[in-house]
């Protein structure tokens, strides 16, 4: 395991569970952003359960769980880039830097991932 991959795969759990957990906790800014690009309030908490998930996974990805890792990377991806068309489409751009970086880190974890597993 590659230390680029590591520090990495860390910094994307510890992002991910962490606005899991602001999600979970209904703090003002998520109800925010979710009204402006009209996600209803009701969808936060699974969405939540879906990044906690993601973080789960990663790490026990790392923990060495085969391939887990990969799969809860790989589903990061597919979630952000969701995310990214969500505030396109509600044209919301003000903060698109926030789910454009989570799928950054999302997108490098996963490359990260598959190219240590070959």
């Amino acid at each position: 395991m590659s230390t680029a991959y590591l520090t990495l795969a860390i910094l994307t759990i510890v992002i991910n569970a962490g606005i899991a957990a602001a999600d979970f906790a209904r703090i003002p800014f998520v109800l925010k952003n979710s009204a402006e690009v009209n996600v209803p309030q009701s969808w936060i908490p699974p969405l939540a359960s879906l990044k906690a998930a993601g973080a789960a996974g990663l790490l026990l990805g790392l923990l060495g769980v085969p391939y887990i890792g990969t799969a809860a990377a790989a589903g990061l991806v597919l979630f952000y880039v969701g995310a990214v068309l969500t505030h396109v489409r509600a044209r919301v751009l003000y903060n698109i830097a926030f789910p454009a970086g989570f799928l950054a880190l999302a997108v490098a974890t996963f490359v990260l991932d598959l190219a240590q597993t070959r």
